[in-house]
């Protein structure tokens, strides 16, 4: 499903500013390449999309059912979660079945409290283990702590090492790779009391996990640091590149507003934080996270990535607002153009209202659909004008033009 742009093009050595405005991309944060089974994050490789199923991983038909359905919609990775040990020796099963009736899919492990020997089981049958950082080694919290000492905070860090490091040796001499994956609502107590609720506190504890692994010579890492406010997911990931390139750390970093809720304000809440990153050039892959069934949350993945033109997976369109020199039912007349059209791939078809805004304002279109007299359409390919027809024909005859030029293909 994913393949590698050869050489990628969203990179450029440019200033961003001249470089988009050149050519409408948008230039990357450059990052190196992490395997995730047939999928690879950063390195120049298309954005990602994943997402989570609901489904109890015990329940093995369910699952596999569950991991399916989003595969074929064009989920590329799949999280699961891990609970407990039975739920990580589950997995090889739901991979046997999945390889069976269907095909390979990109799985990761979610793993939390305590799961060292979770998180070696689930390793075996996943192509990624997803490590919360302020759960891995839980510390209890201290209602009376007043500070917290040099001597305590780095006991704590070389348990989290002598935890974390078997889980790092296994993935690295599996080729496999780990989503350090910080949440803004789990924070180690330690962290809280050094830094903060804070972006600062978020951006430390990642790093304190990258150093161990590199000490270990493991680099197959990602990084998300997440949070249920917008705001604060930004600042934190905006701090953890500044902090990555400070340090010369090139790991690529999967966004995500968690809790986002559902409804129209979930997908806004999404999209301003992923949105807004993307088009500074960070970010690698991205989960929008609905309180729906999680099939619902890939078409609000692509429609980010579509609209920053960073992925091509449906038609685009370009159609001007309406005003009082629009010749025919704008909002009538886009509707049936995207029902004839909207099953293609990659193409832009603008629909105006008028001879005021098309051409001109359609000028990167494939297609237009333009009024410039009562009753009449024109059809363009580009800026060329082609025919002029009768309104009630020009859905049709625009169908006609696409098929024409050898880029129809039937529902």
């Amino acid at each position: 499903m994913q393949t590698l742009p050869s050489p990628p093009t969203s990179i450029s050595s440019e200033p961003s500013s001249t470089y988009f405005a050149t050519t409408g991309s948008i230039p990357r944060r450059k990052t190196r390449p992490v395997p995730v089974g047939s999928i690879t994050i950063g390195g120049g490789y298309p954005v990602a999309v994943q997402s989570m199923i609901n489904e109890d991983t015990l329940d093995i038909e369910g699952a596999v059912a569950a991991i399916r359905r989003l595969h074929e919609i064009g989920c590329e990775i799949v999280r699961v979660t891990v609970p407990s040990m039975a739920h990580a020796k589950a997995m090889e099963e739901i991979r046997h079945k999945l390889n069976q009736s269907y095909q390979p899919v990109p799985l990761v492990a979610d793993v939390h409290h305590n799961g060292l020997k979770i998180a070696l089981e689930a390793a075996k049958h996943v192509d990624n283990v997803r490590i919360n950082p302020g759960l891995y080694v839980f510390e209890k919290p201290k209602s009376d702590r007043t500070e917290y000492t040099q001597a305590e905070f780095n006991e704590i860090g070389e348990k989290i090492r002598e935890t974390l490091e078997p889980l790092v040796l296994t993935l690295k001499e599996q080729n496999k790779s780990m989503r350090i994956g910080v949440n803004h609502g789990s924070l180690a107590e330690r962290m809280l009391f050094t830094y903060g609720d804070t972006p600062e506190g978020m951006v430390e504890s990642a790093l304190e996990f990258i150093r161990i692994c590199e000490s270990l010579g493991f680099y197959n890492l990602e990084l998300s640091l997440k949070a249920s406010k917008v705001p604060v997911m930004i600042a934190a990931n905006r701090l953890m590149v500044q902090r990555m390139d400070a340090l010369g750390m090139d790991y690529p970093l999967h966004l995500g507003v968690t809790e986002a809720g559902d409804g129209e304000y979930g997908r806004i809440k999404s999209t301003a934080g992923i949105g807004t990153l993307l088009a500074e050039g960070i970010g690698d892959t991205i989960r929008v996270s609905l309180t729906e069934a999680p099939e619902k949350e890939i078409p609000v993945c692509y429609g980010i990535l579509q609209a920053l033109g960073l992925r091509r997976t449906m038609v685009e369109y370009v159609a001007c607002p309406s005003c009082g020199r629009t010749l025919f039912n704008l909002e009538e007349v886009l509707h049936k153009v995207r029902e004839a059209t909207k099953h293609l791939t990659g193409l832009n078809i603008a629909v105006m209202g008028c001879i005021v805004n098309g051409p001109g304002e359609m000028a990167d279109a494939d297609y237009g659909y333009v009024g410039k007299q009562a009753g009449y359409i024109s059809l363009y390919r580009g800026r060329e004008e082609i025919k002029r027809v009768p309104e009630d024909q020009g859905v049709q005859e625009l169908v006609n033009l696409i098929k024409g030029d050898g880029l129809w293909v039937d529902p």
